[in-house]
Formats: structure tokens, C-alpha cells, sequence
């Protein structure tokens, strides 16, 4: 298994994100396509990818993601403000589920963020999801004790998230 950065333009974004759907990481009002592109390009943020060794891009830049998407079994996006790093879209494939991928992407993701420089790591966990929830604890991530608002600028999109809410 190797975990590497995502490279800009790589064939894998489409496996990418259909990984993230199977996983059920997405939601209508926020655009994967357009989340994975933005942590690619940025200069505060990147996506880890963790292959098999049977698809590991042989031929591709060493040390990157722009080989054939096949052996494509998990992800993590890690980005910075500079003071905290953020980890958003850790997924494992199902069948890699309970291998320990999952805690090898986060301390990947972890490692990123510690050479930026950045003291401190958060995600975001939605309420229903326990399971979720209890992997991080045992990892020794702790409610911070403060709540997450937000809003989108995008009057569309802030209509979606308000009708889901309803339904």
C-alpha cells in the first residue's frame, strides 16, 4: 500500500469522488468535483491518496497519484489557515474497511499538516455518525467544545442545505 499527494489533472479524480459517494461523504449542496479540484490546486491543501500496490502508477512521477485509478482504495484531504489543519473526506474503500488504512491516511494527513508547521488538527463529524465518531476518539481526537456555523454565499445552495434539513 502506498499513500501519496493527488496530482493536479490525474485520471484518479473520477475514482476519487466516486469513492467519496460510496462512502457516503457527499451531499447535494457541496460540489466533490469542485471540493477535490480546489484542495489540489491549493497552496494550503492537498489529497492523499492510498493505493494497492497492483495500482500504483507505475510509470507516473514517483511519489505522486496520476497513474491508472484501478487500485485506488482510500483518500484524505488535509488543508491549513495556518494556525489549525483541517481533515475533510477520509474514506476507505469497503473492502479495506478494519485493515488499519483508515488510521494510516489520518496520521498521513497529520504528517502533511505537521510540516506545514500547523499546531493543530480538527475535523467536522456529523452528529448522526457514531461509529465515526468513536474511530476518531480512539485516535485521541476530543470535542473541542465549540460549535461549527456556517452559511454558503451561494443563495442556491444555502436553499439546498435548508430543504434537506427539512426532509
Amino acid at each position: 500500500m502506498q499513500i501519496v499527494p493527488l496530482s493536479p489533472g490525474s485520471p484518479d479524480f473520477a475514482a476519487v469522488t466516486r469513492l467519496w459517494a460510496d462512502c457516503d461523504l457527499t451531499r447535494p449542496w457541496n460540489d466533490p468535483d469542485a471540493d477535490l479540484a480546489r484542495a489540489v490546486d491549493g497552496a494550503s491543501s492537498t489529497v492523499l491518496v492510498a493505493r494497492t500496490e497492483a495500482g500504483d502508477g507505475t510509470g507516473s512521477t514517483p511519489g505522486t497519484a496520476s497513474g491508472p485509478p484501478g487500485g485506488l482504495v482510500g483518500t484524505v484531504m488535509a488543508g491549513h489557515d495556518g494556525h489549525r489543519g483541517w481533515v475533510y473526506y477520509l474514506a476507505v474503500a469497503p473492502g479495506h474497511r478494519g485493515t488499519g488504512l483508515g488510521t494510516e491516511l489520518l496520521r498521513a494527513a497529520e504528517d502533511w499538516l505537521d510540516r506545514q508547521g500547523v499546531p493543530k488538527v480538527m475535523l467536522m463529524v456529523r452528529a448522526e455518525n457514531a461509529g465515526t465518531l468513536a474511530f476518531y476518539e480512539r485516535l485521541g481526537y476530543a470535542d473541542q467544545g465549540v460549535s461549527v456555523l456556517g452559511r454558503f454565499l451561494d443563495p442556491e445552495l444555502q436553499r439546498l442545505r435548508e430543504g434537506a434539513e427539512q426532509s
